[in-house]
């Protein structure tokens, strides 16, 4: 089997996820502080030798609270694919190789959690305790898993019928065989799309729960609830509003562009 070949855009997207990363873990190291101490001397500053991205409304530096604030949706980015993943690939090949009841019944099991839209359901376990990042991590695993079961089961479900995986079976290969052999190289280049895809959109449903003031509470820094505390301040202050804003951009697409086609 050839090497995977990445695009020019997925080079692009890791190339802007490592530096994100790198901004993420390396800030404190560059500039000494906390993101969430608070200097009411030093209320909306623009960016200057001493504050390099200016300071809130609460006088926290920015360039530390942006920090903090992309540690956490990378955090919950990875959580998430990595739960979702197991579950949904675990689940789907069972689906696919076990009896026929349990497909049915991991079937019905999609179909009512689909039966609500994601956010909707996301939106009433983050009800249920605000700004709880276990709740939401939990809420938003539980939607994501569905599409890597429905990928895995589709691609194994076409594959166990193949000559290759009878002919594996038919000499006595076990299932975890048939998976590392067969089924796994035909699914991990699926996989790859789908987790950059669903970094993003674990990403944007954090935010979207700062919108609404039920997700991650102050004083923790998040993207989403960093716009909505900042907005009344844009007309004072506009490059502190532009900044979370340009960082869920720039960690969105990084994960959009991450996710495009590879050839082999």
């Amino acid at each position: 089997m050839n090497a995977l070949k990445l695009s020019l855009a997925q080079k692009t997207g890791l190339g802007l996820l490592l530096l994100l990363v790198a901004y993420a873990t390396g800030a404190a190291l560059l500039q000494a502080g906390d993101g969430n101490s608070q200097d009411l001397s030093h209320i909306l500053l623009a960016p200057d030798g001493q504050f390099w991205l200016g300071t809130d409304h609460f006088g926290r530096n920015m360039w530390l609270r942006l920090a903090d604030a992309l540690q956490l949706s990378l955090a919950m980015a990875v959580l998430c694919v990595a739960t979702s993943a197991l579950i949904g690939v675990t689940l789907g090949v069972l689906a696919a190789t076990r009896a026929p009841w349990l497909d049915r019944v991991l079937d019905s099991i999609v179909t009512l959690i689909l039966a609500l839209p994601g956010l909707v359901l996301v939106l009433i376990f983050a009800a249920i305790a605000p700004g709880s990042f276990l709740i939401i991590y939990v809420a938003i695993a539980l939607i994501q898993w569905i599409e890597y079961f429905r990928v895995t089961r589709a691609i194994v479900q076409r594959m166990a019928a193949s000559p290759a995986v009878q002919s594996s079976g038919l000499m006595g290969f076990g299932q975890w065989y048939l998976f590392r052999r067969h089924y796994w190289p035909a699914i991990a280049p699926q996989l790859f799309t789908l987790a950059a895809f669903g970094a993003a959109n674990a990403v944007l449903m954090m935010a979207s729960l700062g919108f609404v003031h039920v997700g991650i509470q102050p004083p923790l820094a998040e993207l989403g609830q960093m716009i909505v505390e900042l907005f009344p301040y844009y007309g004072e202050a506009p490059w502190l509003l532009a900044q979370p804003l340009v960082l869920l951009a720039v960690l969105v697409l990084a994960c959009h562009l991450s996710g495009k086609g590879a050839t082999r």
